[in-house]
């Protein structure tokens, strides 16, 4: 009985240390906030949308450059060589040698056109500001996925810890099993029960540790960088209270929202643009021509004319592209209720999805409370021939089951968490105020808006940005 019962409180104090041993984490290691970053900094994907939206800058640049006057050169240079010979020369070869060289400048400026050019750089700037928005989205995307990657990679690391310790546990306790039944207290049935536990916990030690390496994988390349020690994560972001709330907040600032409102702007103004296209145009243009020929015969001519043109009958085209936009903006008009709706149900359900997890959360916490209870009285039950080797192994794995649990509904209510905050529209480095190096996209519009020359200051600067960009 004395031997049974050292056994029993070295096992007590065996169970407590490796219960410790589960939750205990680095005090050095990498945060979430620090993860966000190098996803952010790292990511190939923001890269791509980016240039995505440079791209698109330069269409303002383009349509800039069609509010001013287009100058263009042209030079020939030719030396016509040859012979001739008729009856009016005596049938005489007679040699000409005729060179020839001209310049022309020529410069036209659209004078009037309905404003066709001008709607065309305001759909151009509407069409910038959508695309900036879908940067946004992609951000938001980004930075989930680190929270995604970070979150679950936590969770396979305290599983794998669990198992870890539930091994030791089960080791123990076939040990003292094999110890009672060397001196008769049970029989070799619940030794065998206790190794096929032991086996079963090697098994789920080896899944979960695969599932580790798994989540390693995934966090490098969320991050950009491999996994080091992981901190524990601050509490989750602060949210309405309300499902309406978070519906609210999402129609007015999700980017999918903002950017179809703008190519509903976009789409409006290519209606009227197609609509000025039936219209006339004035265009004023100049020329200026120099020709050099032989025997120092030269000449120059320059020239100065107004001209206005419009269509009289285009086979019905000019009515079809009218029709075509109009259709393309009713598309875009619905497809605003069509993006609200949406975002307003994966508002709803994100809100529900926390709500689930919450609830989750304080569950798992009672059930650990309750079946740490019920392990230990069962422990101690069986130590008094109460109980036996297999109460006391189902009452183990129930308390491991209900640690497992928490361990997941702890990651749950983080991903719900921010998972309704990027619903909202709020998942971006401005709004959690990450320590990153923010892409400003004001910086490469205001050098091109006004469509520089290559020579000009402005010009050599958007060089220079260019240049560190493509590092």
């Amino acid at each position: 009985m004395m031997k049974t019962t050292v056994k029993k409180l070295a096992l007590n104090t065996f169970f407590i240390a490796a219960l410790s041993s589960s939750l205990a984490l680095p005090t050095a290691a990498e945060t979430l906030r620090q993860a966000m970053s190098a996803a952010y900094n790292n990511s190939g994907l923001l890269d791509q949308n980016r240039a995505l939206l440079r791209a698109a800058d330069e269409d303002v640049a383009q349509a800039a450059a069609a509010l001013r006057p287009v100058a263009n050169w042209s030079a020939a240079i030719q030396d016509q060589r040859g012979w001739t010979q008729s009856a009016s020369t005596g049938n005489t070869r007679v040699f000409s040698n005729s060179p020839f060289a001209n310049l022309t400048l020529s410069a036209e400026l659209t004078l009037f056109d309905g404003g066709q050019n001008k709607m065309a750089l305001a759909a151009a700037k509407e069409a910038v500001l959508a695309t900036r928005q879908s940067l946004i989205a992609v951000e938001q995307q980004v930075l989930f996925s680190a929270i995604d990657a970070y979150m679950k990679l936590r969770r396979e690391l305290e599983t794998v810890g669990l198992r870890e310790n539930n091994l030791l546990v089960i080791q123990e306790e076939l040990r003292a099993a094999r110890d009672r039944f060397d001196v008769g207290e049970i029989t070799k049935t619940d030794v065998a029960m206790a190794e096929a536990r032991l086996a079963a916990s090697s098994s789920a030690l080896a899944v979960a540790r695969g599932s580790y390496i798994q989540a390693q994988e995934a966090y490098q390349q969320a991050i950009g960088a491999p996994a080091g020690e992981l901190a524990e994560p601050p509490s989750t972001p602060k949210l309405p209270d309300t499902v309406k709330a978070v519906k609210a907040a999402a129609v007015r600032n999700h980017p999918d929202m903002l950017r179809i409102q703008h190519e509903i702007k976009q789409a409006e103004l290519n209606v009227s643009r197609a609509k000025a296209s039936s219209g006339a145009s004035v265009k004023l243009s100049g020329s200026l021509s120099y020709t050099d020929q032989e025997a120092d015969n030269f000449s120059a001519q320059n020239s100065v004319s107004v001209s206005a043109s419009g269509p009289i009958y285009s086979g019905a085209r000019l009515p079809s592209i009218v029709r075509q936009a109009m259709a393309r903006r009713d598309a875009q008009r619905s497809s605003l209720h069509v993006t609200r709706h949406r975002i307003e149900q994966q508002a709803g359900s994100a809100f529900a999805i926390l709500e689930m997890a919450r609830a989750g959360r304080k569950a798992s916490e009672e059930q650990i409370r309750a079946a740490r209870v019920a392990f230990e009285g069962v422990r101690e039950e069986a130590t008094l021939g109460s109980r036996t080797t297999l109460d006391v192994l189902n009452a183990e794995q129930e308390l491991l089951d209900a640690k497992a649990g928490l361990i997941s509904a702890v990651t749950d209510e983080y991903l719900a968490a921010y998972r309704v905050l990027s619903e909202m529209g709020k998942l971006t480095v401005n709004t959690l105020n990450l320590p990153v190096q923010q892409y400003d996209p004001n910086e490469y519009f205001d050098l091109v808006k006004t469509a520089p020359s290559s020579g000009s200051a402005q010009g050599k600067a958007l060089d220079r940005v260019l240049k560190a960009l493509s590092k």
